[in-house]
Order: structure tokens, then sequence, then C-alpha cells
């Protein structure tokens, strides 16, 4: 049994809904999960032996949601080691953008600079698409525990 904490990046909820529906998964695989919807720094280095979920949506032009800001200028500003963290990364965007799923690409690219692995292939869910943004986490969440 491992340990997941989620942090979640959410304007509108969707991000949220969906760390809902996959902290279920997770739970239902005798992992235990924690959600955080105010993220912050700690939540991450409290807990070495820790997988993280990071799941944000794009605001606006490629902007994160105000929830997850200070979470991004923690990691800029205090640039903690976070070699050993292991990480999977999930955006949510509309492809008719530029800005296409930006938020998880800057955190992502935050985390990875600061020494954290992405532990499975980053996950861009275009909400414009007929698939609920649940069902594609689901079977991209279950093929990685498929895989561990």
């Amino acid at each position: 049994m491992s340990h997941f904490t989620l942090l979640v990046g959410s304007t509108l909820g969707s991000a949220e809904d969906l760390a809902d529906d996959l902290a279920g998964i997770l739970q239902n695989h005798g992992h235990q999960t924690v959600i955080h919807t105010s993220p912050q720094l700690d939540h991450i280095l409290i807990r070495p032996d820790h997988y993280l979920l990071l799941i944000c949506s794009t605001h606006g032009a490629g902007d994160l949601p105000d929830n997850i800001q200070p979470f991004s200028l923690q990691l800029n500003e205090q640039q903690p080691d976070l070699t050993g963290l292991a990480y999977l990364a999930i955006g949510l965007g509309d492809s008719a953008y530029d800005t296409f799923c930006y938020a998880i690409h800057k955190l992502d690219r935050q985390l990875a600079d600061r020494g954290a692995q992405r532990i499975g292939d980053r996950l861009d869910i275009d909400v414009s698409q007929p698939d609920p943004p649940e069902l594609i986490a689901e079977k991209w969440l279950d093929h990685w525990l498929s895989q561990q």
C-alpha cells in the first residue's frame, strides 16, 4: 500500500472533481490518499515516502488557477531539493487555445527542475472532446497502476 498526495489546481471545480474520482480509484486499490485544494509546498515535503499526483486545469491565457499559484511561487522562491519525489501529472485544458494545458506543463517543469521525477507520461486532457475527463483519467491511472 502506498500513500498518494493529490494537489489540485482548479478554477471551476473540474480538477477537484477529477481528484475525488481518482482518489476513490486509488483507495479501491488499497492506497491511502489525501487531497489538497489549497496546495502548499509543505504538503509535498511532509511525507518523503509518498507519490504526488498533480491535477491542474489551465485558466485564462495559460495561467495557473488562483488556488495553486502560492505553491508555484513557493517552488520558485524556496527552491527545495525534491530529489526522490515521484509524481504523476494530469492537465485539463481546451485544445482550441495555444496555451493548451500550459499550467500543468509549467508545474511539471518546476518539479523536474527541483529534482522530482515524473513516473509516467503526463496526461493532457482536452475538455472539448466528447469523452469525459474522468473516463480518460481513469483509463490512464488504471494503466499506470497495472504496471506497478
